[in-house]
């Protein structure tokens, strides 16, 4: 009898898919956090929920970038390398 192949994926090539997917989930991430301010009440007080609103998008902005300076470097040494036993021959 042949003896079983693991059906789990390697660690890292699967790591690696998720952090681009999860560089491609980020844009639309970040759109929904800051369309959020839109749904706020501005019945409080109109200064007080612009300081508000102003303090999150900056979070958000900063957020977004560290975030994706993250993704970035992680993903720089990792695309160029060659999948992990893949043996496709050219198309036809």
């Amino acid at each position: 009898m042949k003896p079983l192949r693991p059906v789990f994926l390697a660690r890292q090539g699967y790591r690696r898919r998720r952090v681009m997917d999860a560089a491609r989930a980020l844009p639309v991430l970040g759109a929904f956090l800051v369309l959020i301010p839109l749904l706020w009440s501005g019945e409080d007080g109109g200064d007080a929920a612009t300081r508000v609103g102003v303090v999150y998008l900056f979070m958000i902005w900063a957020g977004l970038i560290v975030s994706a300076g993250w993704l970035a470097r992680y993903l720089d040494g990792h695309v160029d390398e060659a999948p992990e036993s893949r043996d496709e021959g050219p198309r036809e």
